[in-house]
């Protein structure tokens, strides 16, 4: 009998993007100072309008926006004057080189970095409806959980500290374990599974959880083919669902090839927008 661990991050809350905006509105906040700074690292953002049915599926609380976010680590600054925001139901890779800020980003989002100066407006985190996925170098493999019990811990919303998953939740689990191929390593311990399989393993337990805003930490680093393309059509389908997702990948072709939208960070925002015209930004 394993004791349900969790760790609680008390967040401030936002409002969300408005529905049926165009996508440089929802980027841009309404509030002046993300408008006047925005526009240097906004000039290749795409002002098409979003497709009718797309906007239906977007979740209004999956907004995200960002007001001069500014992280330092001591005296070194990992991410500066960052300004702009997510979209609700957009799907956004996040590149750059080594220590451009990528992951400071996404902690700085989920409320696990403090900031060094500005602000993060996410409606989603303070409803605990954010979930991010870190590296797997920062996951601890030796606690002794099965695979099914990890899963299960993306429903802890619903049975907390104090009492045990239902057998709904774990039907549920179960589901979610099969959804990335998974059926038979679910009674195996996680310090068993191979890379590629912890994965499939994190990934299934995002499905329960049931977030509305996604962040993957480089989901794909070190796993197979099969792995990545099981992951990849799960990613889809919560892009699908109108859940706003947001990846930081090194893999420039996948971005190309998947990613309607792109940040470029180097510390700063180097682009943001529209993939086509925020990949080439980072040669310029």
């Amino acid at each position: 009998m394993y004791a349900w661990v969790t760790v609680i991050v008390l967040v401030e809350s936002g409002t969300g993007a408005a529905e049926n905006t165009s996508d440089a509105q929802l980027r841009i906040s309404h509030d002046p100072s993300i408008a006047r700074a925005a526009t240097t690292c906004d000039a290749v953002s795409s002002a098409s309008r979003l497709p009718v049915a797309y906007a239906r599926r977007m979740k209004p609380d999956g907004g995200v926006q960002l007001v001069d976010v500014t992280v330092r680590y001591g005296s070194r600054t990992a991410l500066e004057a960052l300004h702009g925001s997510f979209a609700p139901g957009s799907l956004t890779a996040v590149v750059g080189a080594n220590g451009a800020g990528k992951s400071t980003l996404l902690m700085a989002v989920a409320g696990t970095v403090r900031l060094a100066r500005g602000a993060v407006a996410c409606r989603a985190r303070a409803q605990g409806r954010l979930a991010f996925l870190p590296q797997l170098a920062a996951i601890d493999r030796s606690f002794p959980l099965t695979v099914a019990e990890l899963v299960a811990l993306g429903g802890w919303r619903e049975f907390g500290a104090f009492r045990a998953p239902s057998p709904a939740l774990w039907a549920r689990a179960e589901e979610a374990g099969a959804a990335v191929g998974l059926t038979k390593r679910l009674s195996r311990r996680v310090s068993e599974l191979s890379e590629g399989e912890l994965r499939r393993a994190l990934f299934a337990r995002l499905i329960l959880q049931d977030a509305t805003v996604i962040m993957l930490d480089e989901p794909f680093a070190a796993v197979d083919a099969a792995t990545t393309a099981a992951l990849l059509d799960q990613l889809m389908r919560w892009h699908e669902e109108g859940r706003t997702v947001i990846v930081v990948l090194h893999d420039l072709a996948m971005v190309r090839a998947h990613f309607p939208e792109t940040l470029a960070l180097a510390r700063r925002c180097v682009a943001w927008g529209a993939t086509e015209a925020a990949l080439p930004a980072i040669a310029a």
